[in-house]
């Protein structure tokens, strides 16, 4: 088990691409923390762990929130101890619905806010609150989620330019973050998914869209699954990765090749 005993917090783990992250560090003996505003999701999820014999616990959280994201770093260390490995995922896509269809500049300017407040500030956000204590034990792994979407500036026909600025500034972040943190051997790397199908509901016109648009330019012809990116984050989060700092890693089936 490469995360064996390590404490992990995972925003946005309750549905989606951040269950299969939750899922997958457990399997590797992580104990997970699930932070995420669906928090009925969030704690059935923790619950199943704990039925098969790992270890998680959910928290009610809007990372868009400090004080929110203050009090997940707060509770970690008050029942674990330490801080080792932060995945970012929350974000504003597809199970909070945003506008597609509407050019940049016709965007209204309160769900710019909206996206910006839980993709880009959510992020910064839970750095803030976890640093102070990867700092003072030694080290630890950031995770940022990032998105494929920011190297090709859009899927298809569909239009969503707050989502994409979102995840380029990630990217930033986490690069600027990297120089910062490295004298205190915390990694700092993004993990930027293609398409991804989830088991959330969405439309048939969205669902085409992600199982038909990537397949012109992937190499590998398939569709990409949550359990497509475990293997990746498991990497960046365990001592394999102890020397990859400030790097995105694009899994998308060759896609985008960057």
């Amino acid at each position: 088990m490469r995360l064996k005993d390590k404490i992990a917090i995972i925003t946005g783990g309750a549905n989606g691409i951040g269950k299969a992250y939750v899922n997958g560090f457990s399997r590797e003996g992580a104990v997970v923390v699930i932070a995420d505003t669906d928090y009925k999701a969030a704690n059935n999820l923790a619950a199943s762990i704990n039925n098969k014999g790992g270890h998680a616990f959910a928290l009610n959280t809007d990372v868009s929130a400090i004080r929110d994201t203050e009090m997940i770093a707060e509770e970690t260390v008050k029942r674990f101890g330490r801080i080792d490995i932060l995945v970012n995922n929350a974000a504003i896509f597809g199970r909070i619905k945003i506008s597609r269809e509407i050019p940049f500049n016709e965007l209204p300017l309160d769900e710019w806010d909206k996206v910006i407040a839980v993709n880009f500030k959510g992020v910064l956000y839970c750095m803030r609150s976890v640093v102070p204590f990867m700092k003072s034990q030694g080290g630890g792994k950031i995770i940022n989620i990032t998105s494929g979407q920011f190297f090709t500036g859009g899927l298809g026909k569909s239009k969503y330019a707050h989502y994409i600025a979102t995840k380029g500034a990630v990217i930033g972040l986490t690069r600027a973050a990297a120089r910062e943190l490295g004298e205190y051997s915390i990694n700092v790397n993004c993990i930027a998914p293609g398409s991804t199908l989830t088991e959330e509901s969405e439309d048939d016109e969205v669902k085409e869209r992600r199982i038909q648009s990537p397949l012109q330019s992937r190499s590998l012809k398939r569709v990409e699954y949550p359990e497509d990116l475990i293997g990746t984050a498991v990497y960046l989060a365990s001592s394999d990765s102890d020397f990859v700092t400030g790097q995105t890693i694009i899994v998308d089936g060759g896609g985008v090749m960057n």
